[in-house]
């Protein structure tokens, strides 16, 4: 049921419920002593127990862990209202709608670069789509050693996409990054479709790679499984979060 509510819908209900919780066990003084700091570690610990076992993404009990601790430091310490501004302005630039996509921002490893190098095309013409293609790195990668494939990434994150529009300039042509929304995008152009995104969106980027790739093209995944549908092939990777690439014909 909770995977049909928003999670920042969910993350302000953990939020009331531990914070009244310590509010109330303050009111019956069963802890007595404790400093508003103390308190605030309290909370933070309860959120993120809480957050956890109801099974939100990993990022979600990192911020519940240290959202209430670090609001009751900033009044403390008397932080300017204007870092705060330059902080989310920050992540914005950084992650973009992650809070709507719910992907965040993944590097791929030079070990994946490796293993598509080596499962690319090595004569015949193919286009190739990176969903969510970060500060572009990968497409570049591949597109230097892949002369006979034309490369695409997409990216909504304004600071990556910059950083990859960049790098695109000053690589090769055969490589173009626009700023999008990947979901918007016909897969049908494409011979292979690589993603690296959460497990969020997983089974619908199944279900709109069934109605738009083509026969005989590759939809490949590091990282994340599609739930009920079992890879045609998986590569380990070895790399330094232990990654996986399903490979999925279509």
């Amino acid at each position: 049921m909770l995977k049909r509510i928003h999670p920042g819908i969910v993350a302000l209900v953990v939020q009331i419920v531990t914070i009244l919780t310590v509010y109330l066990i303050i009111l019956s003084q069963a802890v007595p002593g404790l400093s508003v700091f103390e308190w605030s570690l309290a909370q933070g610990l309860l959120a993120g127990l809480l957050s956890y076992f109801i099974r939100m993404p990993v990022w979600w009990v990192a911020i519940h862990l240290g959202f209430i601790p670090l609001v009751v430091v900033a009044l403390a310490w008397n932080i300017s209202s204007t870092w705060f501004l330059v902080f989310f302005l920050g992540l914005w630039l950084v992650y973009g709608k992650t809070y709507k996509t719910q992907v965040p921002l993944y590097l791929s490893s030079q070990r994946a670069n490796q293993a598509l190098e080596s499962l690319l095309p090595g004569k015949e013409r193919f286009s190739f789509v990176d969903l969510g293609s970060g500060c572009g790195g990968l497409l570049n990668n591949l597109a230097r050693t892949h002369k006979n494939g034309q490369f695409h990434g997409i990216e909504s994150a304004p600071l990556p996409f910059l950083i990859s529009k960049l790098r695109s300039f000053l690589g090769v042509p055969n490589c173009k990054i626009v700023w999008g929304d990947f979901w918007q995008q016909d897969f049908s152009q494409y011979d292979v479709v690589y993603a690296y995104l959460s497990p969020v969106p997983m089974a619908a980027l199944w279900e709109k790679a069934g109605k738009e790739m083509r026969p005989g093209s590759l939809l490949i995944s590091n990282t994340f499984t599609i739930p009920g549908v079992v890879a045609d092939k998986s590569i380990k990777l070895d790399d330094f979060s232990n990654s996986t690439l399903y490979l999925w014909k279509i």
